[in-house]
């Protein structure tokens, strides 16, 4: 419940989250590249008074507003990285009441309510039901393959009794992890020129056959929600050359563990069967994402979940939906740990440089994040 310390807080830092979020738009902030984004948030937490706030060797900014180990810890975080790989500012702008930016709602949005977050327990030092954390972590997006948020969960797993992670719309929550795998899979043959050497192998035309194979699987109707997709696709020398070499970036996700192992079994068949003919194909996989089983009755779990469905009804005066995704909480949820990824902001565009959100959506979305870091408080 929100204390009137809280929403005077909130009332008189409501300009400060969008002149927050404006300046960490401005800071480009791609994958594995974050550090100017979280020199800045470290610098400003510790202007507003945090102690003892550090960057950590996966880049994520840690501040511990009250850390004793062996003590139950809940941790609040939001991802810093964008899906852009742009290393200057890819500009901002505000009209007709909304921001535009690419990665403004996802995740920067998010990230500067959790600053404010952080902020408030700065000044007013509240007392905690046990260890309280903050993280604005790295490596969220794609290849980032959740490095940030593997680095929290090793740091504090033995204690954490609670992750939330602020990241997309408010509209929804995830308590449900789509767990993905992530390959580079290249064909290699012997190749030669495409008029003297007609007839050998085109590791082209090989790559194909392959992924035409690969489609040829049946996703499990059991409830759950499986997919699979090739994303990319290079190879070849010349419009005059048999390909000697061609690779594919290839996936599979799913919501549900049994079902990601039946697709990573069709996936291993069919390669091999490839390999019998006398195909050269290498595999690596570039990421892997987990994912949970179906039927959490875990207690904690439900009580997380329906705290949050609460708490933004009440602000966002819409009952959210509950939607399985590929989040942060992906790496607590696989250990058994009670997590809930929420948003605090309403837009549109997510990925796209056309992204934006409704600037006055911040108000709730503050509202939220308040609300659910005072359930810490007593």
């Amino acid at each position: 419940m929100l204390t009137e310390e809280m929403e005077i807080f909130m009332e008189e830092n409501q300009a400060e989250v969008k002149a927050l979020l404006w300046k960490l738009c401005e800071i480009p902030s791609p994958s594995h590249h974050e550090e100017r984004r979280a020199a800045f948030i470290k610098e400003w937490l510790e202007m507003q008074g945090a102690e003892g706030v550090f960057i950590d060797e996966a880049k994520n900014v840690i501040y511990p507003y009250h850390y004793e180990e062996g003590v139950p810890t809940a941790l609040f975080m939001a991802h810093i990285d964008t899906v852009f790989p742009d290393m200057e500012s890819m500009g901002v702008r505000e009209e007709d009441g909304k921001m535009f930016s690419p990665g403004v709602g996802d995740d920067t949005a998010n990230v500067a309510i959790l600053m404010m977050m952080a902020k408030y327990v700065a000044k007013y030092h509240p007392k905690t039901n046990g260890n309280l954390i903050f993280a604005a972590n790295a490596c969220e997006e794609g290849l980032g393959n959740l490095k940030g948020s593997r680095a929290l969960n090793s740091r504090y797993g033995e204690d954490l009794v609670q992750v939330v992670s602020f990241d997309g719309y408010m509209d929804s929550i995830c308590t449900r992890a789509v767990g993905s795998v992530r390959y580079r899979v290249e064909v290699r043959t012997e190749g030669g020129h495409s008029y003297f050497n007609f007839g050998k192998k085109n590791a082209l035309a090989e790559l194909s056959a392959l992924i035409q194979a690969l489609y040829q699987y049946q996703v499990p109707q059991d409830g759950s929600k499986t997919t699979y997709n090739v994303g990319m696709v290079k190879g070849g020398t010349s419009i005059n050359t048999i390909a000697q070499q061609a690779e594919m970036l290839y996936e599979f996700r799913s919501d549900n563990l049994e079902s990601m192992e039946k697709v990573r079994n069709y996936f291993e068949e069919t390669l091999e069967k490839f390999r019998k003919t006398g195909l050269d194909i290498r595999t690596e996989i570039i990421g892997e994402r987990p994912c949970g089983r179906k039927g959490n009755e875990d207690p904690r779990q439900k009580e997380l979940a329906e705290l949050c469905r609460k708490i933004i009804t009440k602000h966002y005066g819409k009952e959210p939906v509950f939607a399985p995704s590929s989040t942060d909480c992906n790496i607590p949820l696989s250990l058994g740990i009670p997590a809930a990824t929420i948003g605090l902001c309403l837009g549109d565009g997510e990925h796209t440089r056309e992204e934006w959100i409704y600037t006055e959506s911040l108000k709730p979305g503050f509202a939220i994040a308040a609300d659910l870091v005072s359930e810490r408080f007593y």
